[in-house]
């Protein structure tokens, strides 16, 4: 089956970078969408960032300019940088994927990964 595996949170200061990457495994045709999604304490999820199969790419108003998403599509992966990290951006970061598996359509996503921002 399709498995998504986010990497790379952690805890980092003001100001810090992180990087991280979603690995997609399992009988994969194609992947049409991937983005990323976080939910910190006491709120509800919200898009971060979403990149398309032909690069197209979209961003939370409030990570604008400092997180970049990006894909390796021979890899099924998809990356988040980023820079510039704030405490707001603190919560936990899911992968979604749009994609194909054999012949069927559906979303799925990662387990989530923690990233802290704290002085």
């Amino acid at each position: 089956q399709v498995q998504l595996v986010e990497s790379g949170g952690g805890l980092v200061h003001p100001g810090g970078s992180l990087r991280l990457s979603c690995a997609a495994s399992g009988s994969i045709f194609s992947i049409y969408v991937m983005g990323w999604y976080r939910q910190a304490p006491g709120k509800q999820r919200e898009l971060v960032a979403t990149i398309e199969s032909g690069k197209y790419t979209n961003y939370a108003d409030s990570v604008k300019g400092r997180f970049t998403i990006s894909r390796d599509n021979a890899k099924n992966t998809v990356y988040l940088q980023m820079n510039s990290l704030k405490p707001e951006d603190t919560a936990v970061y899911y992968c979604n994927a749009d994609l194909k598996e054999g012949y069927r359509r559906g979303l799925y996503w990662g387990q989530g990964t923690q990233v802290t921002v704290s002085s």
